[in-house]
């Protein structure tokens, strides 16, 4: 009796025991989920708000609704709008090159939509658009995932290369205007030269890097760091295509056009204000094409959309000629950057409204089809 209790005692010891490390795994990944979901989708958020709350301060909002009431030249600002849907379909046009060299093909019109989707889901769930329209080029043309993904990731460090080549071609040009401005400005630039020279940053980087080499070299044989080495293997097809593939002069033409627009876009939105419209009267293309490549660095600050970084760097890139143009109070360039991000953002919004409903019409066709088939 007295053995039969205490082997009972022990067996509620040991499933307690069970129970509660089993409670502790099922709350670290509890933990851990919540934790990478904050970081995916809190911090831009956060990093949203917080800058389109510091944009807005200091603003007398009646003051901008005037400024944009009545200065406003809508025309302008829509044909910026049209101008911006050209380049999606350029950016889909460039990437049927690339998915094509996979033996992938894809009708245009899904490409175009895969686009008009990916910058809709970025507006709520950053970054995440990107994963979208790779999967739903995959899923439905039944293509390998990492190769689809592979060749997105190639077509955004294309992007990337672009903005570079922008930025050091626009500090070649505009070096005197952006000298000037940061000598009126000298804590900041000492700031930004202070961070790019400190021994901690780039410790920190080789730290990091020399980290990750280890592991691949002392774990070969991990499950997770194979994983790794197939999808890389994926990834590195994709975008190595870009040297071998047929049309590389379409696809650097496409390219050009796709930047060409963005640029476009900006600078005729300039004419829809007056004081904007000075900037480009008084020193020339130069002047939006500083507030462009500003803009396209801010868009790789991790938000929804480019909102708040994107306005910020408008803000701050028209301030370096206010100072010739009384006009440009700083409520006039917030006006300004709003308006322009806000009808952007509202295109963004019909577009994805509109792909969602043009897949989900062929999803449902597709089936019906399916039943005729089978009916028969």
């Amino acid at each position: 009796m007295g053995v039969d209790r205490a082997m009972k005692n022990q067996m509620e010891l040991f499933f307690t025991i069970v129970g509660f490390v089993y409670f502790c795994k099922m709350k670290q990944s509890v933990v851990k989920t919540a934790l990478s979901y904050f970081m995916k989708y809190g911090v831009p958020l956060i990093i949203t708000v917080g800058l389109c709350y510091l944009l807005l301060t200091g603003v007398d909002v009646n003051e901008m609704s005037a400024i944009i009431r009545d200065y406003c030249n809508y025309w302008w600002i829509v044909l910026a709008l049209v101008i911006s849907v050209f380049s999606h379909v350029f950016r889909a046009m460039r990437w049927s090159i690339q998915l094509k060299a996979l033996g992938i093909k894809v009708p245009l019109f899904v490409l175009i939509l895969s686009i008009f989707g990916t910058y809709a889901v970025n507006l709520v769930l950053p970054r995440l658009g990107e994963l979208w329209r790779t999967t739903y080029i995959a899923q439905r043309q039944k293509a390998p995932f990492t190769e689809v993904f592979g060749s997105m990731v190639a077509e955004r460090l294309a992007d990337t290369v672009t903005v570079a080549l922008l930025t050091a071609t626009t500090f070649v040009l505009a070096g005197s205007v952006l000298g000037d401005y940061l000598a009126q400005n000298s804590g900041l630039f000492e700031k930004v030269i202070a961070l790019m020279s400190s021994p901690w940053l780039w410790t920190g980087v080789a730290f990091v890097v020399a980290g990750v080499v280890a592991l691949f070299c002392l774990l070969p044989d991990n499950k997770l760091i194979k994983k790794i080495k197939e999808f890389s293997k994926g990834l590195w097809a994709g975008f190595a295509v870009i040297a071998t593939m047929p049309g590389k002069g379409r696809w650097l033409l496409f390219t050009l056009c796709i930047w060409g627009c963005y640029f476009m876009q900006l600078f005729v939105a300039f004419f829809a204000f007056p004081a904007t419209a000075q900037v480009v009267h008084d020193y020339g293309a130069l002047a939006v094409l500083v507030c462009f490549v500003l803009s396209s660095i801010a868009m790789g600050v991790p938000s929804n959309g480019g909102l708040g970084p994107w306005q910020y760097a408008i803000v701050w890139g028209l301030g370096i000629y206010a100072s010739a143009i009384p006009e440009l109070s700083y409520t006039y360039r917030v006006s300004f950057a709003n308006l322009v991000m806000g009808s952007q953002t509202l295109l963004l919004i019909v577009l994805g409204i509109f792909t969602f409903v043009c897949i989900a019409v062929g999803k449902r066709r597709a089936s019906k089809k399916i039943a005729d088939v089978s009916g028969r």
